[in-house]
Formats: structure tokens, C-alpha cells, sequence
């Protein structure tokens, strides 16, 4: 799919939080996060299990609300915005799915154009774009991980958004889907603000213009990914020690033989 368009998105998204906190059960979940995203740009947010990285991305999506801090989209603090106005901005693909119907990969991709049905791509192109015309009318219950992935990835992308919001839409991917899914975010991202919750180091350092380190619930590197990667914050927070290699041209993955 093509980066989208002024006309098709409408204004360039900012996205701004500040002092944000959050918990769950007695245990801190996110600690006076400050945080800023403009467009265009692939933002990953990365860390350990724990960290809080989806509940992050719960917040800015506006799925969970701060119990202390302020988000805003465009300068409008986040509360204001209705759920239409939310769904029309902004694609948010979540980390599981469960449709309370058994749809097919069309009925799936459909749901996703009706938040915002004027400035939608037709199925049919959201379809063939994103792979999955031979699985249109497959049911949900018969996808792999990976085609329930993909499908959800369609759906979020329907309507162009000029905000993405994705929880490790890759993690069920093989590694040839999960290269493809971020080569399409990234060329997405060209012409919109794409924020990843992301699992695969690799991947992030070579795709994402700008990473953000989440560790026990606060921002503990947030830069180019040359700048986190030289830093050495990601041996910190990781507990691992990395060894960097340059993929060479012509070649898809760097993979480590030990």
C-alpha cells in the first residue's frame, strides 16, 4: 500500500502526552511517561517483558484512560475527542482480536472501512494490496495466526489512516511476513505517523526512524536507532549483551550462528 495522502488523511497527527501514569492491581504500570510524535514518521517503542509498552499504546489509542497525565491529538486534549472522531484519525491494530462473529477476511476488512467510509480504499484493494484476495471469504476461525494478523493489519489500514497504532502486529508472522509487514508500515509511514509496539531488535533498528525504550514503566532511551544502539541502553534493559552486524546488499536477515 502507498503512503497515504493529505486529501485522503486529512491534517498531519501529532500526537503529545505528558506526566502519564497508570497501574493495575498495586503495580505501576507506567511512571510520569512525556512522550511526543509527529508525522510522518515509524516510531518503535520497545522494551522487556513488563515494561509497558502496550499500555502505552492503550493510552494514546484512547482504549484506556490515564490515572494520572494528559494526551492530546492535534493540540485537542484526547478525552474530547468522541469514539467516531477517534476511529476516523486513527487505525488501532491490538495484540489479540476476537470477533464476536466467526467473518470472513472481507466481512473483517469491511468493519474496518466503516470508520471512515468516505476516505476508505475499496475492499477489493485493500484486499489484493495487502495479499489476502485468495483468503476473502475465508472464515475467521479457519486463519492461521499470521492470516488473522494480516487481515487485522488490512483493516486498520482501510481508511488510511493518518494515525497507526499497532501492538506487535508482527508477532505471529513468519519471518518473511514480518519483513513485508515492515517494509509496508515503513513505506506507510511516509506520509503518516506509525507508532509499533515491536518485539524484534533487528527489525526496529533497521525500519523505525525513532525508537522509544520503555523500562519498568518509564522512557529509558528515546532516539534515532544509531543513537539507542551506540548507547548501550538496550544491553541494560535487555540483560543480554548484542553483537551488531551489517546486513549486506542483497540480503533479507542477519541471522546468528553460535
Amino acid at each position: 500500500m502507498s503512503a497515504p495522502s493529505a486529501t485522503t488523511t486529512g491534517a498531519a497527527m501529532r500526537i503529545d502526552c505528558r506526566d502519564l501514569g497508570a497501574s493495575a492491581g498495586g503495580t505501576v504500570l507506567l511512571d510520569a511517561v512525556s512522550l511526543s510524535f509527529t508525522a510522518p514518521s515509524l516510531v518503535g517503542i520497545l522494551g522487556p517483558n513488563g515494561a509497558g509498552k502496550s499500555t502505552l499504546l492503550r493510552l494514546l489509542a484512547g482504549y484506556r484512560t490515564p490515572e494520572r497525565g494528559v494526551i492530546a491529538w492535534n493540540g485537542r486534549p484526547l478525552a474530547g475527542w468522541s469514539a467516531a472522531e477517534r476511529g476516523a484519525a486513527c487505525g488501532y491494530c491490538p495484540q489479540q482480536f476476537e470477533p464476536a462473529w466467526n467473518y470472513s477476511v472481507a466481512e473483517i476488512v469491511e468493519l474496518g472501512r466503516e470508520r471512515r467510509p468516505a476516505g476508505a480504499l475499496p475492499r477489493e484493494a485493500v484486499l489484493r494490496e495487502s495479499g489476502l484476495a485468495a483468503l476473502a471469504q475465508r472464515r475467521w476461525n479457519a486463519l492461521s495466526g499470521g492470516e488473522r494478523a494480516r487481515t487485522m493489519l488490512a483493516a486498520t489500514l482501510a481508511t488510511q489512516p493518518g494515525l497507526v497504532l499497532a501492538d506487535e502486529p508482527g508477532a505471529s508472522l513468519d519471518m518473511r511476513h514480518r519483513l513485508a509487514l515492515l517494509t509496508r508500515l515503513a513505506a506507510y509511514a511516509r506520509g503518516a505517523l506509525v507508532v509499533v509496539v515491536m518485539h524484534d531488535l533487528d527489525l526496529a533498528l533497521r525500519f523505525c526512524d525513532r525508537i522509544v525504550l520503555l523500562d519498568g514503566g518509564r522512557v529509558a532511551a528515546d532516539g534515532t536507532p544509531d543513537a539507542i544502539l551506540g548507547a548501550g541502553v538496550l544491553e541494560r534493559s535487555f540483560g543480554l549483551s548484542l553483537q551488531p552486524e551489517t546486513r549486506r546488499a542483497g540480503h533479507d536477515w542477519v541471522v546468528g550462528i553460535g
